[in-house]
C-alpha cells in the first residue's frame, strides 16, 4: 500500500471497514443519552453552564390596581466541560509495510477498529458513571434483575414518573447478565406472546413499558462504603430534604451507596456526597418524612443498571481541535460512527521513512437532571 498525497481519501474503504466492526460494540449509553457533536462547542476544560429551572408554588389570584411583584426565581445551573481529548496512535515504517506486502490494508483496518473501540469504550465507561448522580434506586443489590418477570421495568417507570420525568424518551441501559435474563423469559422468547420473533431469532431487546432497552459493556460494580449497621437519623427530616443528619462519621459512606430508612424499603436513595454527620442525597430528596432515631440501612455492593430520560444525561463529543492554520498533519479525515454518532478524527503525519496515524476524540459527560435518572440494582 503506497503512501501518496491525500492518502486518507484513498484509505476510506479501509477506515469504513473498521467502522463496521466498531459499530457492533456494546455501547448502549452513547446512543441513548442527549448528544452534542457540533464543532463550535467549548475548548477542553472550558466551563459550559447548563441552566436548570425549578418548580414554583402557585398563588391565589387577587385583583389589584397593579400587577403583583412576584414570580422572581433564582435559576440554578449545572456545569460541564469537554474534559478529555485523547488519541490512539498507529505507526508504520516503510520496512514494516514491505515485509507484510498485501496484508497491510487488512491489518491497518483492524488497527483502526481497535483504536475506535478503545475511544468508544472510554466514552461508554464515563457515561456508565452517571449512576453516581442518580436520584433513587429499585431492586435488590447483588441480584440480577429480570430473573422471572419484566416487572422491574414497570417499577422503574413508576419511580421516574413519581420524580416528574418526561415519558417521551425513556431509556434503560443494562449489563449483559440482565440482558441474558430478559432473553430467557418465556413471554419474550415465545413469538405468540411477544408478537415478534426478534428476541428469539436475533436476540433483539424490544421496548418494554416505554423504555428503549440497550446493553452496555461499560458497567463497573459499585463497592459500598464501610458502614454496616447502627447508624441513625439525627433529626426529624421532612419530605424533599436532601441533607440528612446522621450520627456516624462521613467515612462510613461513599458516593453511589444506596440507602433506605427503617423499614421503608419502597424508597431507596443514592448518596451524592457526605459531610460531618450528614448524608447528601440527590433531588428530589426524601419522598416520605423520616423521624429522628430511624435506622439508616445501606444496600450491599451492586451493578448499577440505569433507567433515565435521554435528556437527563449529556454527552459532548467532537474531533480534537486543530489550530486555525492547521498543524503538521499531511491529511485529516472525520469519520462519524452511524451507530454511536461519535465523530472520530483520523490524522496522518508523514515521517522520515514512516507514517504516524492518530484516531482522536474529545468529549465530556454530565448528568443534567438527577431526578430523571434512577438505578436498577443488579
Amino acid at each position: 500500500m503506497a503512501l501518496t498525497p491525500n492518502v486518507l481519501t484513498g484509505l476510506s474503504p479501509t477506515i469504513y471497514r473498521a467502522l463496521d466492526i466498531v459499530s457492533r460494540e456494546l455501547v448502549g449509553f452513547i446512543p441513548s443519552v442527549s448528544r452534542d457533536t457540533s464543532e463550535n462547542m467549548a475548548s477542553k476544560g472550558q466551563t459550559i453552564r447548563v441552566p436548570i429551572t425549578q418548580a414554583q408554588d402557585s398563588v391565589d389570584i387577587a385583583p389589584a390596581s397593579a400587577s403583583p411583584e412576584s414570580g422572581n426565581q433564582t435559576v440554578s445551573y449545572v456545569d460541564m466541560s469537554i474534559s478529555k481529548a485523547k488519541m490512539v496512535p498507529v505507526q508504520w515504517t516503510g520496512e514494516e509495510e514491505k515485509a507484510l506486502g498485501g496484508q497491510v490494508s487488512e491489518i491497518l483496518a483492524n488497527q483502526f477498529a481497535q483504536a475506535m473501540r478503545t475511544l468508544a469504550n472510554e466514552v461508554e465507561a464515563d457515561l456508565a458513571q452517571s449512576y453516581l448522580r442518580a436520584s433513587r434506586a429499585y431492586g435488590s443489590a447483588g441480584v440480577t434483575p429480570f430473573a422471572s418477570t419484566i416487572a422491574d421495568t414497570a417499577q422503574m417507570r413508576k419511580l421516574l414518573l413519581d420524580n416528574g420525568a418526561p415519558m417521551g424518551n425513556m431509556r434503560m441501559v443494562i449489563d449483559t447478565s440482565a440482558g441474558a435474563n430478559l432473553r430467557s423469559l418465556t413471554n419474550l422468547s415465545h413469538v405468540n406472546e411477544n408478537g415478534s420473533d426478534a428476541t428469539l431469532r436475533r436476540g433483539i431487546l424490544l421496548d418494554l413499558n416505554g423504555f428503549a432497552i440497550r446493553e452496555s459493556a461499560g458497567f463497573v460494580s459499585h463497592t459500598k462504603g464501610a458502614y454496616t449497621t447502627g447508624d441513625t437519623v439525627g433529626a426529624d427530616e421532612p419530605v424533599g430534604e436532601t441533607a440528612i443528619a446522621v450520627t456516624f462519621s462521613p467515612g462510613d459512606y461513599l458516593a453511589g451507596d444506596v440507602i433506605h430508612f427503617g423499614t421503608d424499603t419502597a424508597h431507596k436513595y443514592v448518596v451524592e456526597s457526605v459531610g460531618t454527620n450528614v448524608i447528601n442525597i440527590q433531588e428530589p430528596g426524601l419522598k416520605v418524612a423520616v423521624a429522628s432515631g430511624t435506622a439508616v440501612v445501606i444496600a450491599n455492593s451492586y451493578t448499577p443498571n440505569l433507567a433515565f430520560d435521554s435528556g437527563a444525561i449529556k454527552l459532548l463529543a467532537r474531533q480534537p481541535a486543530m489550530p486555525s492554520v492547521g498543524d503538521s498533519a499531511d491529511d485529516i479525515m472525520v469519520v462519524t460512527d452511524p451507530v454511536s454518532g461519535l465523530p472520530f478524527q483520523i490524522a496522518l503525519y508523514k515521517q522520515y521513512r514512516g507514517v504516524h496515524y492518530e484516531v482522536g476524540l474529545a468529549w465530556g459527560t454530565q448528568v443534567i437532571k438527577p431526578e430523571h435518572v434512577a438505578i436498577l440494582l443488579g
